[in-house]
């Protein structure tokens, strides 16, 4: 598969909702049918320089098949180093299996290297063991145990 890797634009917000909605855990948190939260928070994302939303977009048809957020997090541990947060990654259904997930990881830890980013690092849901394997085999390892707290 032929694929551009871009800056996601207003424009791509309705596909990247679907691919947020088309999961097992995303299915009951969002809401396609009514895209004014997401452009809102569109907005605030394209407005910060430190928040890279991409997108992955097929050649023969234009069609976004992926998406990430890389998040540049300046902080003062490890000697005031920077790190990227990855988060929402997403593969469109049709493009699942053809190592799509994988360029996108590679682009965002460029991007991470790029910014001058000491360390990578993301989240990923404890019952997605099948992506916890994925992010393991692409070198990632579970160093820390993640908290959430519902507001």
């Amino acid at each position: 598969m032929n694929i551009t890797m871009r800056r996601a634009t207003a424009d791509d917000v309705p596909r990247i909702v679907a691919m947020l909605a088309d999961d097992v855990l995303g299915a009951g948190r969002e809401d396609p049918a009514d895209l004014t939260p997401y452009l809102a928070a569109f907005a605030r994302i394209d407005a910060d320089p430190h928040q890279h939303l991409l997108v992955a977009e097929r050649d023969q048809d234009a069609r976004v098949v992926g998406t990430l957020q890389l998040s540049i997090l300046h902080g003062l541990s490890r000697k005031g180093a920077s790190r990227a947060l990855i988060e929402s990654v997403r593969v469109a259904a049709e493009a699942r299996g053809t190592g799509l997930g994988s360029e996108l990881i590679r682009r965002a830890v460029e991007e991470a290297e790029r910014q001058g980013c000491a360390l990578v690092q993301l989240t990923s849901d404890a019952t997605r063991t099948d992506a916890h394997r994925f992010y393991e085999k692409l070198g990632f390892r579970p160093t820390h145990v993640g908290f959430k707290l519902q507001l």
